[in-house]
């Protein structure tokens, strides 16, 4: 049995349909009950549990033997760091009152550093949050999330502008969540002994790139812009990010502007995935959203 993790997300989610298609069992787990029909309609068993409380957790890995696992980021927290630590050790005790004979954990380019990369520390944490634990464990870590660039949609079709904390032509590794789960679908079955991997899209790209694709799928000119970075807070805080989760996002973000954010390759597996940034926005925007 596959025990997914933040099966309602948008990786885990096709993690789990990725499983699912290979009429492979799985048990999806959710926090909000009220999604629960919509994935045991999928053929998951579906178990309801909160990270933060341990019994839950250990009821809800009864019957698993693979583990996909992953740490949640809301932006809402008033101790980010503090709270992954928590809810690390929750899963550590769970994994060891349960039948889990191996983790896959989603990890995240950068997480080699200890120190001083905001929420990247989450991804560090959860990779040594096992270390007592004697079973195989698979680290993937993807590169920034074409995704997190649909965020800025309104605001294009509204100004033509591509709102970026980078410099425009910052050139980063980037890649398509659709191609991470089913990396880590993949993963989740044939892998059995502990390793990491660090998982690219087919090239760097820079805000530039990302606003010429926009431009091109959405027919219409597109212009990256940088936020100020005296702006950075105010900006997080119109979102509704807690002071914690915006000093850590800051931190993290001046970790990806200084250069510290390509893969390590030492000691690890690095893999490039096919899926461009084109091809991934005509697929996610779709002709009903191209053409509002």
């Amino acid at each position: 049995m596959y025990v997914i993790l933040g099966a309602t997300g948008q990786v885990g989610s096709a993690i789990a349909d990725h499983l699912l298609a290979k009429k492979l069992p799985v048990k999806a787990l959710i926090h909000n009950p009220d999604k629960a029909s919509e994935i045991k309609a999928k053929g998951a068993e579906v178990a309801v549990a909160d990270a933060m409380d341990l019994n839950s957790l250990i009821d809800a890995f009864q019957g698993g033997d693979t583990l996909f696992v992953l740490t949640p980021e809301t932006g809402k927290s008033k101790d980010v760091l503090g709270e992954t630590k928590s809810i690390l050790e929750n899963y550590n005790q769970a994994i060891q009152q349960s039948s889990i004979k191996k983790i896959v954990g989603l990890s995240s380019i950068g997480a080699q550093h200890d120190k001083g990369t905001g929420n990247l520390l989450m991804s560090y944490m959860l990779e040594h949050a096992f270390k007592n634990i004697n079973i195989p464990q698979i680290f993937v870590r993807p590169a920034y999330y074409y995704s997190n660039w649909l965020a800025q949609l309104p605001e294009i079709k509204k100004s033509s502008t591509l709102p970026t904390f980078y410099p425009a032509d910052l050139a980063i590794p980037m890649i398509s969540p659709m191609d991470v789960a089913a990396f880590v679908a993949n993963v989740l079955i044939k892998d059995d002994e502990s390793k990491i991997y660090e998982i690219i899209g087919p090239e760097k790209l820079s805000s530039d790139d990302v606003a010429a694709a926009f431009a091109r799928v959405l027919s219409k000119d597109v212009n990256a812009k940088q936020i100020a970075r005296k702006d950075w807070n105010t900006v997080l805080q119109k979102i509704g990010f807690s002071p914690d989760a915006r000093k850590n996002f800051i931190e993290m973000t001046e970790t990806v502007v200084n250069g510290n954010t390509d893969p390590e390759n030492n000691g690890t597996t690095l893999v490039g995935l096919k899926t461009g940034i084109y091809e991934y926005l005509e697929n996610a925007l779709g002709d009903k959203e191209r053409t509002k």
